[in-house]
């Protein structure tokens, strides 16, 4: 370990890799004193040199790890002298790895802004004995020698071009033509992404500066200066050059009469820049409102952990509570976090936000560019920016001394991270406020089950907000059973009487309407009706949808297209036939029918461009567009105080999934949507379309009557054990070959029943995963349901170790720590 006088030799980095370990390395001399916890190191690892995170400082080699100081590795540059991790964030990161068996070296990874670490990429050359060999080679067509002669015409191509080129197999033939001496490689350092941004500006300079002249300032020279004393003396170059209609020569002259000079500054990105801030709003609480803000309150002032569910109706006025409990925060002399679930959610909130606490506030999401976000994280890092609201990964902002951290729509599924590495952004946030003697407010009008019954539990404190502002009733919800529909028309059809009607009726009175359907693209899929053939993507198991506007079939899931057959791929017949509907389809419907409206369509297809979705909403706000079509983006947060009638069509998709939540995830997105009907004074209207009116979930989200789903759907989980019955783990094994990942699942199966010595768990599988292929990978699955989560770490953790040791290939392994989706 590290002495008081003693500079460190030896860094422990986590790297960012998928490998549940840290790697040890040697500093030189140049940056011992210099190195600190929580800074950066690029160091060597294999063929590569990767950006390393310094988790632990030593004097001397701890003996008992058995590791040879010849063995060991320089590292090449110390990136940062002041450390970019906090140790805060560093305890934080180290936490969420060990509790969902991730790499800590990822988690850290997904801390940062994008684009601050020193990456490198392999380069691939013809050697001159490769030219030799394209020389002799006249007929050969094979990817080797068209690879070759890519080569041969340029001087350098990168291994990520390459394989953009000839494919996935470009790695395993680029190695082939390395063992011939055919072909060199070498890692090449590239810079850093994310950098400050710089630009000229101009200052004004104290009078013993200027130059002793009888000639008087000219009208142009003098407006500069009035301009600059009206900035506190410094602008920038080109919004002086602007604001006083001059060109350069003018500022030029007064730079060398010594009134003022040029220099560069950094100039902080603003997302927000150019967008419409509210007016001040001086809202009263209700008594209600003010019941749950006392207790926050009074929590704040305590300065010790708890954590709350803030369970109120669509429209009850919880964002307002957020609001006065961050204010409260920040008087304490605290700072404040905000999550919310969607991008879509994130424009209204921040300006608002900046409304209330002006160049406080910091956004963190993936939307913004490069330069924005790594901005925006160092404002937050040198604490200028006290109140941050963004998506999951602004869980690991560096704000320091955290007072509130509030999660809204805590039950969403957006909160949980997809991919390595895995972490649910809601459940770090209790750790976060935990770790810092913070409150944690979880806000939702449909809380997942977990958090409701922690509060049963007396985990979480429950405070309620049952009715809406001015006690407006919550919006009238119908069933139409679509089953019947067909009846009446002979036909299936996308819409029923029932919610044509409505839509005539609503925008006859001025009022304005959102469909809903969570499924995006034109039709779900495409059929042969000769041979009953659909045509699936070449690298999942899923069929591929069909995209009217680009007339293109693509896969939602790895993002592969194909062109549209003309004729059945299988049998050659032309009776090809395009099956269910997505958003585009209900799109073109609604502009057929109702010609005279203005109708926009909200999905991740339309929302390509930067700002269109801002744009859209705020049309919408103003209403400058009368119905809204599109996915679950339309179901959170908004407020739009004249929007009568929503419509939810096709709602059994949602329920038809092999998901454990799939009847909680449909209350909730219907409940929701629900929600965005009759915020104002108008009563609300929805009409959901259905083949299974009678299913639990749908009764229940008619009614929006959390309680009684609960109780139904807690007993559900209660019988079959599942959470938050059981602690759950889902271990999926994947690869390209079917064989190899059957025998690797095989070994892990093994190895968790050797260690399942008193059945504390209960082990399901392998089997194949309910999507079977995906992105060119089968995948297997194996469930793992233990009493309590201690008892699955401590299976996991010794079956894992033991399956690494019977060489199970860990990389085709996907451990994920209370799964939320199952597929």
């Amino acid at each position: 370990m590290l002495s008081n006088q003693n500079p460190p030799q030896f860094a422990e980095l986590a790297l960012p890799l998928p490998l549940r370990q840290t790697f040890t390395y040697r500093l030189p001399s140049a940056f011992r004193e210099s190195a600190q916890i929580g800074s950066r190191l690029l160091v060597p690892f294999g063929k590569r040199n990767l950006t390393g995170y310094i988790v632990e400082l030593h004097e001397l080699l701890d003996e008992s790890l058995g590791i040879e100081e010849s063995k060991l590795k320089d590292a090449i540059e110390l990136l940062d002298e002041i450390p970019l991790v906090t140790a805060e964030i560093l305890k934080l990161t180290n936490w969420t790895a060990d509790y969902y068996a991730s790499s800590w070296g990822e988690v850290l990874k997904a801390s940062l802004p994008a684009g601050v670490n020193v990456e490198s990429e392999q380069i691939i050359v013809i050697t001159s004995t490769g030219r030799d060999e394209l020389l002799k080679i006249t007929t050969a067509k094979t990817v080797k020698v068209q690879m070759l002669r890519h080569l041969a015409e340029h001087e350098e191509v990168s291994m990520r071009s390459l394989t953009k080129l000839f494919g996935s197999s470009t790695s395993r033939n680029v190695r082939d033509l390395v063992n011939r001496n055919w072909v060199s490689t070498f890692q090449r350092t590239l810079s850093t992404k994310a950098k400050p941004k710089r630009r000229k500006a101009v200052r004004l300079l104290p009078t013993e500066f200027h130059q002793p002249e009888n000639k008087p300032l000219n009208e142009s020279q003098q407006k500069v200066i009035e301009i600059l004393l009206e900035n506190d003396g410094e602008i920038g170059f080109v919004e002086l050059l602007e604001e006083a209609n001059i060109s350069a020569s003018v500022i030029q002259t007064l730079e060398k009469r010594g009134f003022a000079q040029t220099f560069v500054r950094e100039v902080f990105r603003d997302p927000l820049i150019g967008a419409k801030i509210p007016n001040a709003q001086n809202l009263t609480l209700t008594d209600e409102q003010t019941a749950v803000f006392t207790q926050l309150e009074t929590a704040l002032v305590s300065a010790s952990y708890k954590a709350f569910l803030l369970y109120g109706v669509t429209g009850s006025g919880k964002t307002e509570i957020y609001i006065r409990a961050m204010r409260s925060a920040l008087d304490k002399g605290k700072s404040a976090l905000m999550l919310v679930p969607e991008i879509a959610l994130t424009p209204v909130f921040s300006r608002r936000l900046r409304q209330v606490f002006g160049d406080e506030v910091a956004i963190l999401h993936s939307n913004l560019s490069t330069g924005e976000r790594f901005d925006e994280w160092r404002r937050i890092r040198s604490g200028s920016a006290k109140v941050v609201i963004g998506t999951r990964s602004a869980i690991f902002a560096p704000l320091v001394n955290v007072g509130i951290i509030i999660v809204d729509e805590e039950h969403d599924g957006s909160y949980r991270q997809q991919e390595s590495p895995f972490y649910n952004a809601r459940d770090v946030a209790v750790v976060r406020a935990n770790f810092a003697n913070a409150i944690v407010v979880l806000g939702s009008a449909t809380p997942s089950l977990e958090t409701y019954f922690n509060v049963e539990q007396g985990k979480y404190t429950l405070l309620n907000l049952p009715n809406r502002i001015g006690n407006r009733p919550l919006a009238k919800a119908e069933l139409v059973d679509m089953r019947n529909a067909f009846k009446e028309q002979g036909k299936d059809e996308v819409f029923s009487n029932e919610l044509l009607t409505a839509i005539t009726e609503t925008h006859s009175k001025g009022e304005q309407s959102i469909i809903l359907l969570n499924r995006r693209g034109y039709s779900s899929f495409v059929l042969c009706r000769s041979c009953g053939e659909s045509i699936k993507c070449k690298n999942c198991d899923i069929t591929l949808t069909y995209h009217r506007r680009e007339n293109v079939l693509m896969c939602h899931y790895c993002g592969f297209r194909a062109k549209v057959p003309t004729v059945c791929p299988l049998c050659e017949s032309k009776f090809i036939y395009f099956v269910g509907e997505g958003t585009e389809q209900l799109e073109d419907i609604l502009r057929r029918k109702f010609s005279g409206l203005r109708i926009e369509r909200i999905d991740r297809d339309t929302m390509n461009r930067r700002g269109r979705l801002e744009d859209i909403l705020q049309n919408f706000a103003e209403h400058k567009i009368d119905m809204l079509v599109g996915t679950q983006m339309l179901a959170k947060g908004h407020d739009f105080p004249n929007v009568t009638l929503v419509g939810v069509v096709s709602v059994d998709a949602g329920l038809a999934l092999p998901d454990f939540r799939s009847a909680e995830r449909t209350f909730q997105l219907l409940t929701q949507v629900a929600g965005r009907a009759g915020r104002g004074i108008l009563q609300g209207r929805v009409i959901i379309q259905t083949f299974h009116p009678e299913h639990y979930a749908l009764q229940h989200a008619c009614r929006q009557d959390y309680d009684k789903f609960y109780a139904e759907e807690v007993r559900f989980r209660k019988n079959l054990r599942y959470p938050p019955f059981v602690a759950l783990a889902s271990i999926l094994v994947h690869h390209a070959s079917l064989n190899f990942a059957h025998d690797n699942a095989q070994i892990l199966k093994e190895s968790l029943q050797k260690f399942n010595l008193e059945r504390h768990a209960g082990i399901l599988g392998p089997a194949p995963a309910p999507l079977a292929r995906l992105k060119g990978e089968h995948r297997l699955q194996i469930l793992v349901k233990a009493v309590n989560r201690k008892k699955l770490r401590e299976l996991l953790d010794f079956a894992l170790h033991d399956a690494q040791e019977k060489f199970c290939d860990m990389k085709t392994v996907n451990v994920e720590i209370d799964p939320i989706n199952l597929l």
